[in-house]
């Protein structure tokens, strides 16, 4: 049943948000927040996870089952993905939005943009896929499918306004986390959580299993000789301790849970595993060194098709070397080294720190969930 002009008017906005994993539930709960500010009768309905359940919205499905990586990842599970796309595709009608928000995710989101366009609902896409890293074909898709991109890397702008999207800048949304967060007394962070006081090392092994275990064991071995400072590993709110236990079996490293932003404001140094954490780390000025590793399949299949001479974001949106990034062979031998280089040359360690000095100038400032929020309740209301 189509609903009037009158209907339409007289009833709060309702809009659709899909977050595939944790760091879309962090910004998709911040983006809620200031849409409700907007528009206070405002409904949610979510594919997310705790936080946007905090934030004010309905969570038809938690994103705990919607993440996979990787080719064989995602082979082994296309008959949950195909099951939860449909799920999603007879929810979303059923709710009836006026808008679908889609953020990240991109290979899942990407077919529920073309869904919504062929059911005419509108669709904004914040945290663009990045077709300039990879599958760049997606472009014509996007172009079709998505209405507006809200991008959150400073040169996305204008890269895809130059391939016929409607794109916009208005910063990155970890400034708005890390601006909220304010630390804990260290003397009771260590306490509560049976820390020593040794200088910290975090650990930031991913946020997804297949990552754990293929990274972590690497920054295991890195780091086993390493002495006059602790190991403490962050533990991803999406994963269990039973999961990590038999990595840290016989190991003296410190499992922490939800307590990230803590400990890289006390951290030292950090072993991170590619993704939104090299920049977060980066923005605590915590130098670090990068890793990342697949199945080898998932490698030799996927390889010939990555055109960046990066894959971290610090780097990429420097555009040249400021932490040293390794890939696939030789991680554990490659890492101690760069971890030493860190931990006794003080001029390169603080040259490190400099350089993040500079990515943060470029990430900008401050409040751009409100400036998003803000600039898609515009879009959708004017």
């Amino acid at each position: 049943n189509h609903e009037s002009i009158e209907d339409l008017l007289l009833r709060p906005m309702k809009y659709y948000l899909i977050a595939g994993e944790a760091s879309g539930d962090l910004h998709g709960s911040n983006l809620i927040r200031n849409l409700r500010n907007m528009d206070p009768e405002a409904e949610f309905r979510c594919f997310g996870g705790d936080l946007m359940r905090e934030a004010g919205g309905t969570i038809a499905l938690h994103y705990k089952k919607m993440s996979f990586i990787g080719i064989i990842e995602v082979v082994k599970h296309l008959r949950t993905i195909s099951r939860t796309l449909v799920y999603c595709k007879k929810d979303m009608i059923s709710f009836r939005p006026d808008a679908l928000i889609l953020i990240d995710y991109p290979g899942f989101n990407l077919k529920m943009a073309e869904f919504a366009k062929n059911h005419g609902i509108r669709t904004l896409y914040y945290i663009a896929p990045k077709i300039w890293a990879s599958r760049k074909y997606r472009i014509r898709l996007i172009r079709r499918a998505v209405d507006k991109l809200y991008v959150i890397l400073p040169f996305e702008e204008e890269y895809f306004r130059s391939l016929g999207c409607d794109a916009e800048y208005n910063g990155n949304p970890l400034t708005d986390a890390i601006a909220d967060f304010s630390p804990s007394d260290d003397i009771v962070f260590r306490k509560d959580n049976d820390l020593s006081t040794e200088p910290i090392i975090a650990l930031l092994a991913g946020s997804r299993k297949s990552e754990i275990k293929l990274c972590l064991p690497e920054m295991l071995r890195a780091c086993s000789k390493l002495t006059g400072y602790q190991l403490v590993l962050a533990g991803a709110p999406s994963i269990r301790k039973e999961y990590y236990e038999p990595f840290l079996k016989n190991s003296r490293v410190k499992l922490v849970y939800n307590k990230t932003y803590e400990l890289l404001h006390r951290a030292k140094a950090a072993v991170v595993t590619s993704g939104t954490a090299t920049l977060e780390t980066a923005l605590f000025r915590v130098p670090e060194v990068v890793l990342y590793k697949v199945m080898q399949l998932t490698y030799l299949i996927g390889r010939p098709f990555f055109r960046i001479r990066f894959f971290s974001l610090v780097n990429i949106i420097m555009d040249r070397e400021v932490v040293k990034e390794f890939l696939q062979f030789r991680l554990a031998e490659k890492i101690r080294t760069e971890l030493h280089a860190i931990l006794t040359d003080r001029d390169y360690n603080h040259k490190m720190i400099h350089e993040f000095e500079e990515l943060s100038g470029k990430i900008g400032s401050p409040g751009t969930s409100a400036r998003v929020a803000k600039s898609m309740y515009t879009y959708l209301t004017d």
